[in-house]
């Protein structure tokens, strides 16, 4: 039987809810299996709660978003938006975008998340707003790539395919957008 909250009157374990936290911890889980079966995988306790932070951090964003937005597309644009952005952070901590994970180069591409936070407060997380703004930071995360591959061609490559996340994240707000101002045009009326 699905457990309700009263005061909300949401479902608090739904499937959806419990697959995504359910990989969550699973995906936390496996270096330390790994590291228990002699795999070459040699995590800190500090790298475990960093990855918890991350993980724990983008199922918590992603959380707000459902019990904000009731609109598909709008929710998957944010999944999107955050999946380019948890893969950015990860990819640069661990091996580097451009060089290796200790080439300051990659800072640029954190800031191509920096961008798309300060686009998304400017837009006041409207949909329009969101879609240009996810637009911008494809454009951002292509060009940062571009301008780094004389240095590493490989990660320019890698790194400018992350564009084309942003880029479905950008369609998604716009169809979001469209199916506000269809509601919108049927209230008036």
């Amino acid at each position: 039987m699905t457990e309700v909250s009263e005061s909300s009157g949401r479902r608090l374990g739904s499937p959806w809810r419990i697959a995504g936290w359910g990989t969550a911890v699973l995906i936390l889980l496996l270096p330390l299996v790994a590291m228990r079966f002699g795999d070459e995988v040699n995590w800190t306790e500090s790298d475990f709660i960093f990855a918890g932070i991350m993980i724990g951090g983008t199922g918590a964003l992603f959380e707000l978003t459902v019990r904000m937005s009731r609109n598909q597309a709008y929710r998957a644009g944010v999944g999107f938006a955050l999946a380019a952005s948890f893969l950015t952070v990860w990819a640069t901590g661990a091996v580097g975008m451009i060089g290796d994970e200790d080439n300051p180069y990659n800072l640029l591409f954190l800031a191509v998340i920096g961008l798309a936070l300060a686009g998304a407060i400017v837009a006041r997380f409207r949909a329009q707003g969101m879609a240009i703004t996810m637009a911008t930071a494809a454009l951002a995360q292509v060009v940062v790539s571009v301008v780094g591959m004389p240095t590493d061609l490989r990660g320019g490559i890698f790194s400018a395919g992350f564009g084309g996340i942003w880029l479905i994240s950008a369609a998604l707000f716009w169809k979001a957008a469209r199916d506000q101002a269809a509601s919108d045009a049927l209230a008036k009326g």
